[in-house]
């Protein structure tokens, strides 16, 4: 098994800045591939573990929004070969389990290993510092290259730019599934979509290609109206306040038939907040992270039953990544899911600081990095 050396953006601990140092990779063992990513999107789920909100082995390469081309192949690796294009699908389909063969791949059991550092056999493949390194989602796209097991990635077709076909990884489809697959848009609907980053995008490409009637969009950051509307927007609000009030104009006081929220990062009050954006029997769908310690929320409980609204957790949309994930690039290609738009910046590795400066202060809507190769 060869060893090389790279540099990679690895997370020593809660709170600190990314380290740009070099890594050595260990190549694939059995059931593994060896891929040299292009491109990666910063999602604000890999700050989370920086920023203390969400448990993750560390230290850590990050990254879980990769695009990339197979180097070389285990043992016993049968869906993939050197020189296919794979996007990286954060969470794993076995294809097995009783999640994946009931339909349910976004609920793997492979799953629970994502934020545990090592791979599948629970080992490591990355060391730095004289110590093993992790990776997030078991792809750690925060480097150019990354041994990963074969069941985390999905086979694409070759015309795409992989620049942009990282995006469908994880924010895009969780985004576009969160409408489409939990919330179950309709032609016709209200959907309110309540955080415009990059799964924020998502939700109101799929409420727009659902043929939602009404797509409102509501971000803190004023100044995300255009690309908003880009999206399918069809009203801005920048407050809970102001979009309850706006939808009670647009539907005559009926609300909501759903709303999504996308924030980067979830908050208790945010639920009832939302749960006063729909209507009766809507639904609130719950996409956004929040901190694991957050056991915040204060619900009027009545409301449930005698109005029969639901609250509902979305995980990586209800998306079935093998299915998913080229359904979503055939959008792409026919122009009716957009992509290009939703790259604000492109960065170099060296840049992931500042990058993540950009996105916690709204200046984005999906950063990337390009790797060099």
């Amino acid at each position: 098994m060869t060893t090389m050396k790279m540099n990679g953006a690895v997370l020593w601990g809660p709170h600190e800045d990314w380290s740009v140092e070099e890594v050595e990779l260990d190549g694939p063992r059995e059931g593994e591939v060896l891929v040299a990513w292009q491109s990666t999107g910063l999602c604000h789920s890999d700050h989370h573990p920086r920023a203390g909100d969400a448990p993750a082995m560390l230290p850590t390469i990050g990254g879980h929004e990769g695009a990339g081309l197979v180097q070389e192949v285990g043992a016993g690796v049968t869906t993939l070969k050197p020189g296919d294009h794979v996007v990286g699908s954060f969470i794993p389909a076995c294809g097995r389990c009783r999640w994946c063969s009931t339909g349910r791949q976004n609920l793997c059991d492979f799953g629970a290993l994502i934020m545990q550092g090592a791979n599948l056999d629970g080992t490591f493949r990355r060391h730095a510092r004289g110590k093993d390194i992790g990776a997030i989602s078991l792809l750690g796209t925060f480097a150019p290259y990354a041994t990963v097991p074969e069941v985390s990635l999905v086979k694409i077709e070759d015309d795409y730019d992989l620049s942009r076909a990282c995006l469908v990884g994880c924010g895009v489809t969780t985004g576009w599934g969160s409408a489409v697959n939990t919330a179950k848009v309709q032609p016709g609907d209200t959907v309110v979509v309540i955080g415009i980053g990059g799964i924020g995008a998502g939700a109101l490409q799929g409420a727009r290609i659902a043929g939602a009637e009404k797509i409102i969009a509501v971000d803190i950051v004023p100044g995300k109206r255009a690309a908003a509307e880009q999206f399918g927007a069809t009203h801005f609000a920048t407050s809970f306040e102001e979009a309850t009030e706006l939808v009670g104009e647009l539907t005559r006081g009926v609300m909501a038939d759903s709303a999504i929220l996308t924030v980067g990062l979830v908050e208790g009050p945010m639920i009832g907040q939302s749960l006063e954006l729909v209507r009766k029997a809507g639904s609130v769908v719950v996409t956004g992270i929040a901190a694991f310690s957050d056991v915040t929320p204060t619900l009027p409980l009545a409301m449930f039953t005698l109005f029969q609204k639901r609250v509902l957790g979305s995980l990586f949309g209800e998306a079935n990544p093998r299915a998913d994930i080229p359904r979503l690039l055939s959008l792409y290609r026919e122009g009716k899911l957009l992509l290009d738009e939703m790259v604000t910046t492109e960065y170099k590795l060296t840049e992931i600081n500042s990058a993540y400066d950009d996105m916690l202060a709204g200046r984005i809507v999906r950063g990337v990095i390009q790797h060099q190769h």
